[in-house]
């Protein structure tokens, strides 16, 4: 029997506030310890929680991205269990009257587009953080455990799908996609790797042809886009073997071992009725109006699919357009670069190769480096104008990353001003025929491979300033006699 694979995913997203969710304390990542902590993240008594406006009108701006009904009025829930990381034994979050409410976004999957439906995007408070000493660093193992409040209460925006998706490569395009709209919102920064953006997924499999839902498996601890594909794939296979052997598989939430390449069960899978749910007293129904949520969308950037679209009309790659929507800083040089004059495909080309293999082998952020729009307009203008070859304007980029300067500085301090004098260039052409005239004779005797012999004999000489185009012109030009 073939199998196919239900998944759903659950994004958690930590808000880019200056405060946390429901008091005053500092959001940011990095701080020492539970320095970043008072009565209310601690859920200390009397001490009573005051929402983060801010918080709810970048869940809102999320939700219009993501093409959210908007409710005029939402409230907050208590959402009861019991962990060392929660203060309070609740956490504040939102449960039958979520801020935003039946989205849907399109995303690309090898050229094949895949509709994802939003169930909800609703606002909520992280939970501290546990460390977990000794072992492999998970609580079974554990020796002991401190705990960091500092994160405790931090706005956490929930982003649900609908169990639309059908293999680990759609939900990690659907994570890409996602990503890349928190950030042009700029809403988080969206780090995998500090947490500020966080996956987890449900799984569930069932005989293929069938509209029934197997038994559901959530799996947490992904933490890179690579990390969910793979556990995706891990637990797909998992769950195909188990059906094929009639083995019940049992709804729980697993943990994805990155190490050993496995999902590890965790506990029991909890169903919304263990958590107790029920209307926060503390704080009164948040109301967005039309006014209020007409003035945030109207604030929204350019999305990722818009500017993909638009790039494509500009004749850009799908690859590089891809990657331009996705990274603001490298977005920014290229509107920067074409602004100033710069072909918009040669720029897009520039920078999702070059420039991107050069910041890999540095290690360093494109925002680490001087290179700007008017750089790299300035670089290919140099290329247009028969100024530098495409070799030397490697090199010259190179320079500029590394910041020598200017491309015009970097190619003068480097002696990589190609050479224009064509009498200059035809005595090197004539030197290279002379130097090699058995190749030369092979040549005329219809081995047209070897032009780029004596191409290559004259860019040596010159130091790559020689214009190759003008020089293979002149070697197929002379080599008749």
């Amino acid at each position: 029997m073939s199998y196919e694979a239900v998944i759903g995913v659950e994004a958690h997203v930590e808000l880019a506030t200056d405060s946390k969710m429901f008091c005053g304390c500092p959001a940011g990542f990095g701080a020492e310890p539970n320095t970043s902590i008072c009565p209310v993240c601690l859920g200390l008594p009397g001490a009573l929680p005051v929402p983060n406006r801010r918080a709810i009108e970048m869940t809102v701006a999320v939700g219009l991205a993501l093409g959210c009904r908007i409710a005029e009025e939402s409230e907050f829930a208590r959402k009861n269990y019991f962990y060392a990381d929660l203060p309070k034994n609740y956490q504040i979050s939102q449960f039958d009257h979520p801020l935003c409410l039946d989205g849907r976004i399109e995303v690309d999957v090898d050229g094949d587009a895949v509709e994802v439906g939003i169930i909800r995007v609703h606002l909520e408070e992280d939970t501290g953080k546990s460390i977990h000493l000794g072992g492999s660093g998970r609580i079974q193992a554990a020796e002991a455990a401190r705990l960091d409040f500092n994160r405790s209460g931090v706005p956490l925006l929930e982003v649900v799908t609908a169990p639309d998706l059908r293999t680990p490569e759609q939900a990690r395009a659907y994570a890409a996609e996602l990503r890349a709209v928190v950030l042009a919102l700029g809403v988080s920064d969206a780090r995998l790797e500090e947490g500020s953006l966080r996956f987890d997924a449900n799984i569930s499999v069932r005989p293929r042809g069938s509209e029934g839902l197997g038994v559901k498996v959530e799996v947490k601890n992904m933490n890179s886009m690579r990390s969910l594909q793979r556990a995706l794939a891990f637990e797909i296979e998992r769950q195909v073997g188990q059906a094929e052997r009639a083995v019940p598989i049992d709804p729980e939430t697993r943990h994805w071992d990155e190490e050993a390449g496995e999902t590890r069960p965790g506990r029991g899978k909890e169903e919304s009725s263990d958590y107790r749910y029920f209307s926060e007293p503390d704080l009164v129904p948040i109301r967005v109006d039309a006014e209020w949520r007409d003035r945030i969308g109207a604030s929204l950037p350019e999305l990722p699919s818009a500017r993909r679209r638009r790039l494509g009309d500009l004749g850009v790659d799908p690859v590089a357009a891809r990657l331009l929507a996705s990274d603001l800083e490298m977005a920014a040089v290229f509107e920067d670069a074409a602004a100033a004059g710069a072909d918009p495909r040669a720029a897009a080309n520039w920078l999702t190769g070059e420039v991107v293999a050069h910041l890999r082998r540095s290690g360093r952020s494109l925002a680490a480096t001087p290179l700007d729009g008017g750089a790299l307009a300035a670089l290919l203008g140099m290329i247009t104008a028969g100024e530098l070859s495409s070799t030397a304007a490697k090199e010259v980029l190179a320079g500029v990353l590394d910041g020598e300067g200017s491309p015009a500085e970097v190619a003068a301090g480097r002696d990589l001003i190609q050479i224009g004098d064509a009498d200059e260039i035809e005595a090197a052409v004539d030197r290279a025929l002379a130097a090699y005239p058995a190749e030369l004779e092979r040549l005329r005797r219809g081995e047209d491979r070897l032009v780029g012999f004596f191409v290559g004999q004259v860019m040596g000489e010159t130091g790559g300033r020689a214009d190759p185009r003008m020089v293979g012109d002149l070697v197929r030009r002379k080599a008749p006699g």
